[in-house]
């Protein structure tokens, strides 16, 4: 199984949809046997569901996260575990002793800074940005 966290500097990276990082667990046998961060090169937001699912990821630690990612990961079949913080490596072994602390309802609903002077917040209701529902 493959376990990935949203990574900065060890801790769980709290904005899905800007992640540069991973760091994802190969378990076997409800231990972790190897562990790597992988840098996202730059993809976001719809992208990252597909980066996860071709590195093999069948779950996905994370802090917040909007309902676009939630369902393309959800079609991708990677399990969520939203809501979480801390140190990454820490959160892996609470999920693997059934421990972690996430919440299910977490929703990434802040305005996003699109660079170039480009708001979401600014966007009439229905807007899409880029692919993606503005929060």
């Amino acid at each position: 199984m493959k376990i990935a966290v949203t990574y900065e500097n060890g801790q769980v990276f709290q904005h899905f949809g800007h992640t540069e990082q991973f760091k994802i667990y190969d378990v076997q046998d409800g231990k972790v046997v190897s562990a790597q961060v992988v840098d996202t090169n730059g993809s976001g937001h719809g992208a990252l569901a597909g980066f996860l699912a071709a590195h093999g990821v069948e779950a996905l630690i994370c802090g917040g996260i909007g309902g676009g990612a939630r369902n393309a990961l959800a079609q991708a079949g990677i399990q969520l575990f939203p809501g979480a913080s801390g140190e990454a490596d820490a959160q892996v072994n609470a999920l693997l002793a059934n421990s972690l602390v996430y919440d299910p309802n977490t929703v990434c609903a802040h305005h996003h800074d699109h660079g170039e002077g480009h708001d979401c917040g600014s966007h009439g209701a229905g807007h899409s940005c880029g692919g993606h529902t503005c929060g």
